[in-house]
């Protein structure tokens, strides 16, 4: 059987948590960030959990990260 292969983009923007979750970045992070509060800028660093009814196709995607 010949390896899966990771497509890339989903790699950049996707991980899996400590847990098994798998956590998303923000969008909104890179344009016209002056006119965005300091307060937004910090909680777009943060990841968040991916909607559980998505999960399984994003997995599929990077199937050796988990």
């Amino acid at each position: 059987m010949p390896k899966m292969k990771t497509h890339k983009g989903t790699a950049k923007r996707f991980k899996f948590s400590g847990t098994g979750k798998l956590m998303r970045t923000h969008h909104m992070k890179s344009h016209l960030r002056r006119n965005k509060s300091k307060r937004m800028l910090r909680q777009l660093d943060e990841m968040q959990v991916v909607f559980k009814g998505d999960v399984r196709r994003i997995a599929s995607l990077i199937p050796y990260s988990a």
